[in-house]
């Protein structure tokens, strides 16, 4: 087992706690915010592709069975260790380079 520091959802209504899986990894994932993203902020563009620095989802995701929910790195490191994510778990870009690299498809997850 290994413990990694993450920021965390902005707030609990955001926050899914519970078991799910990895159904899909990504190396330089494209982004589009999610319905309810572009609801509060409807300046957030329709999509970015991976490896643009405005991209928040870093160098790499783990997609999880809870849709809209991803294990991602991230560009900008501030936000590890805050409260600052729509519910994605985020990750310094060389750990979730780590994690992607040790948890096959199928991983079960668990978020507390």
């Amino acid at each position: 087992m290994r413990i990694y520091p993450t920021s965390v959802p902005l707030t609990e209504e955001l926050t899914r706690r519970g078991y799910t899986e990895i159904v899909e990894k990504r190396k330089n994932p494209g982004w589009g915010p999610t319905p309810a993203m572009r609801e509060r902020d409807p300046t957030l563009p329709a999509y970015v592709d991976g490896g643009d620095p405005r991209n928040p989802l870093g160098t790499r995701a783990l997609y999880l069975s809870w849709q809209f929910y991803r294990i991602h790195g991230t560009q900008d490191t501030r936000k590890i260790g805050r409260r600052s994510s729509s519910g994605c778990i985020g990750l310094y870009n060389r750990q979730i380079e780590e994690v992607y690299d040790r948890a096959p498809l199928g991983t079960r997850v668990k978020l507390i």
